[in-house]
């Protein structure tokens, strides 16, 4: 971009620690370079907020960057080493179709990884081609803006670009590359893989450089690998929580999908839940329902386990001394999920304060909900609006003495009704990305018109507005439509 002669600077501005660690975390790799990359979407404010130059990156210039066919000056691509236990089963893995281009430090000196996914094969394709397709990557935009916008800790994306080049799959599908920004992309994978195919030195060494990357108050701790361990189990119970109170299901809860920085990472078979059922799974191959929205909590404490393990060497010297110590730090995750998604439900109901008869409140609402095959966030929509007669539940006895108790309850606190009113139009999305309007968003724009998920996106930034064009959005599929289905690995 030419404004009085001189090339505006991006804004660029990288550090990158990953590559002082031990070279069995990574390997240094380019990016393969694509023929004909296209801008399909960009991340104005995004780029902004990290201090970005967005008029220079929206151009030539940053599409270069995003197609990974110019390093900028300062980056350092490489592919990260991980482990993972998928479906409970351990596998050897890395970044079979992504690069980590560098770190970018912001005006205010926060720290980011800029990756790029679809950028090319790698040592750990195994046989992959190291390509992504183009829906995928608008629908990983798509949600983890939705995710940010309601306030849940997520990566984000900066750019989805076509590569000119199509890609085998069930059939030829365009090529795309996403620019992801995340706090980093360390996994509880990447623990794994250290442990299994390390050293204790590489352990610590990993484990001292994501202290110092996300948790630097514990470093003094007397025994910082355990604060490590409890700062990670303290931001993944407060990020299930959420997820469970919006009705979010991942999918696909490997181990290596589970980030230390306690962001939602890796956008693959994930979906929101309709209608309220704990059992809900969307992803193809998740036959046995692991990671059914009901799981989600279990799972958690589950991959923290596999943390925990990689850990133990570092925890105590003594191997039983350390499972000990770690089993008690693992059985806290449960009761800080509970505290947080219990915090949030009240909240979602217009409770201030805390009485012992609330979960049985709010159990019973569910069990409701469930019975009635109720739209989950519809529900609590209509009970913010003052419109229960907009529920599957309306009209039964059960409801009817379950309102009363719930209006008992609001009368016992100090604040207003109004009040409650409020905390709840602050709780309760009144949209999410309904599974069918993205589809229908993907669709279309796959097909070369991006107006509908433009749309989509503008009502999806502010989930809490409850204006009146958010209305159509709000509504569940039509009766008659498929079960809805999601896929790994595209």
């Amino acid at each position: 971009m030419i404004e009085n002669n001189e090339m505006i600077e991006p804004g660029w501005k990288f550090d990158n620690s990953y590559v002082r660690l031990p070279q069995l975390f990574y390997t240094e790799q380019q990016p393969t370079p694509v023929h004909a990359p296209e801008m399909i979407i960009f991340n104005t404010q995004l780029a902004a907020s990290l201090g970005l130059n967005a008029k220079t990156l929206n151009s030539e210039e940053g599409l270069t960057v995003f197609a990974g066919n110019h390093i900028p000056a300062g980056a350092a691509p490489l592919a990260q080493a991980y482990a993972g236990h998928q479906f409970g089963y351990f596998n050897r893995l890395g970044d079979g179709r992504a690069l980590l281009i560098g770190e970018h430090i912001t005006p205010h000196g926060e720290r980011f990884d800029i990756q790029l996914k679809g950028s090319g094969r790698t040592p750990y394709s195994r046989g992959g081609d190291g390509r992504a397709a183009l829906g995928p990557m608008l629908r990983e935009y798509i949600i983890s803006e939705a995710m940010h916008a309601l306030g849940i800790a997520t990566t984000r994306s900066l750019a989805v670009v076509t590569t000119g080049e199509f890609i085998n799959r069930e059939t030829e599908l365009p090529g795309a590359i996403l620019t992801r920004v995340a706090a980093s992309h360390i996994r509880v994978g990447t623990f794994q893989y250290a442990a299994q195919f390390g050293t204790v030195e590489d352990i610590r060494a990993l484990a001292d450089y994501s202290i110092q990357r996300h948790y630097p108050q514990v470093f003094d701790h007397e025994n910082r690998y355990l604060s490590l361990l409890h700062e990670v189990i303290k931001r993944q119970a407060a990020l299930i929580a959420k997820w469970q109170l919006v009705g979010f299901i991942h999918g696909v809860m490997n181990t290596d999908n589970m980030a230390i920085s306690g962001e939602t990472i890796d956008y693959g078979p994930c979906a929101f839940m309709d209608r309220y059922n704990p059992a809900t799974v969307f992803s193809s191959i998740d036959r046995d329902g692991r990671y059914a929205y009901g799981n989600q909590p279990r799972i958690g404490a589950w991959n923290l386990s596999r943390l925990a393990e990689a850990l133990l060497p570092l925890i105590h010297e003594d191997e039983e001394q350390a499972i000990t110590i770690a089993e008690d730090a693992i059985a806290d995750f449960i009761e800080l999920y509970h505290v947080n998604w219990l915090e949030g439900m009240r909240a979602k109901l217009g409770i201030f304060n805390e009485e012992l008869e609330d979960s049985s409140l709010i159990e019973g609402l569910l069990s409701m909900m469930k019975k009635y095959d109720a739209d989950y966030t519809n529900t609590f929509r209509a009970l913010t609006l003052e419109q229960p007669e907009a529920t599957a539940l309306f009209g039964s006895a059960e409801y009817a003495e379950w309102h009363e108790r719930w209006q008992a309850r609001l009368g016992r606190q100090k604040q207003s009704i109004a009040d409650s009113q409020q905390l709840m139009k602050n709780s309760n999305p009144a949209i999410i990305p309904r599974n069918h309007r993205v589809e229908e968003a993907l669709d279309a724009a796959v097909e070369g018109d991006l107006t509908v998920m433009e749309r989509l996106l503008h009502v999806l930034a502010n989930p809490f507005a409850y204006s009146e064009e958010q209305a159509e959005y709000t509504s569940s599929p039509p009766p008659d439509a498929c079960p809805y289905q999601t896929f790994c690995g595209t």
